[in-house]
């Protein structure tokens, strides 16, 4: 058994006892080997299937509508019929309090909330509002903040200057006092631009907001690379060869810039389902009858001494994506840093 240091160098070629590949074969295998990172991306794919087959477990398994009152429903619990809303024994005994967790996934799994509503069911489609809200808040922030910093980058100069300075501008404002202020104006009028008009309820104005909010976070890190990239030889070889600003952009810088926006992806998915988490428990996030994971953490908070499953479970949840998130990013930008080996076992 041998064992050999692979360079993980754009173009680096290897001989004899020194296995060969792409710069994205190695950054694959430096992945797979990170079992840490393998462990939290399959916690990952897991909640998403969960959050997924929200509709199958509210429809076929528990056979509920979690986003209508049942206040006068009843289930069944240890072969009994129950109320949902249960009088309380304590005190005067005066008004209900929701059912607890029963730990059967056929009938109210988490408990209900103050409306009767199915916990459970009520968890995996907020989480499906979150996940798209936080991955599509990712998207459009690492693409506005790749196109920014491209070209204030690649063309430095005054072009640089006055983009640095609007992202100056954004960056001085803290984040979540931006974020609730557009989203405090934004939700009662909502938002026209030219022939498009989102309403006050539509799920695109938090991802807009969190996404424009962002934006910085990715276009000064792409920046710095493009500003890095500006002295390398290959570009000034290309440069003298005559080629054009949109070859030099799209074929050199773009590509060179990849993993660092690869990188931060992940890191923002979370970052932005923090934020629309917060910005939903403050209700100027996410709309009802939609949910979300911070909704429904401000549902139960006016039941954490008697039914605190039901702001438990949203914040665990929102505590494994995010944490797995944030273990999965670690490991894309430990494989894919060119600087890094790679320990490669031949037999």
């Amino acid at each position: 058994m041998t064992e050999a240091l692979v360079e993980g160098l754009p173009g680096h070629a290897t001989t004899g006892g020194f296995a060969a590949g792409s710069p994205w074969m190695l950054a694959r295998r430096r992945l797979l080997r990170n079992r840490i990172a393998m462990a939290m991306l399959g916690v990952l794919v897991l909640i998403v299937a969960l959050c997924l087959a929200a509709p199958l477990y509210a429809h076929h398994v528990a056979h509920t509508d979690p986003f209508h009152s049942n206040l006068d429903g009843t289930t069944v619990v240890d072969g009994k019929t129950v109320q949902v809303m249960q009088q309380q024994t304590g005190g005067l005994g005066l008004g209900v309090t929701p059912i607890g967790p029963t730990w059967d996934p056929e009938h109210f799994f988490l408990g209900a909330d103050n409306q009767g509503r199915d916990v459970a069911a009520r968890l995996l489609y907020g989480g499906r509002n979150s996940l798209l809200i936080g991955v599509s808040a990712a998207l459009l922030a690492c693409l506005l903040g790749t196109i920014v910093g491209l070209v204030a980058g690649f063309f430095g100069g005054v072009v640089d200057g006055v983009l640095s300075r609007l992202l100056d501008v954004v960056w001085a404002f803290p984040v979540y006092l931006l974020a609730i202020c557009l989203s405090t104006v934004l939700l009662t009028r909502g938002l026209a631009f030219g022939p498009f008009r989102l309403e006050a309820g539509s799920l695109l104005l938090p991802i807009s907001i969190i996404g424009l909010v962002y934006v910085p976070y990715a276009a000064r890190s792409v920046r710095g690379e493009a500003l890095a990239l500006r002295e390398r030889e290959f570009v000034e070889a290309a440069v003298g060869l005559g080629a054009s600003n949109w070859r030099l952009l799209w074929s050199d810088f773009l590509p060179n810039v990849l993993t660092t926006v690869i990188v931060l992806l992940p890191l923002l998915v979370a970052i932005d389902m923090l934020t629309e988490s917060a910005l939903s428990f403050l209700s100027i996030g996410v709309q009802p009858p939609d949910a979300s994971w911070g909704t429904i953490i401000q549902d139960g908070q006016t039941l954490l001494y008697t039914r605190p499953m039901v702001a438990l479970a949203p914040g665990i949840a929102i505590v494994l994506t995010v944490l797995a998130l944030n273990v999965l990013g670690d490991g894309l930008r430990d494989a894919l840093d060119p600087r890094s080996k790679l320990r490669i076992r031949q037999g």
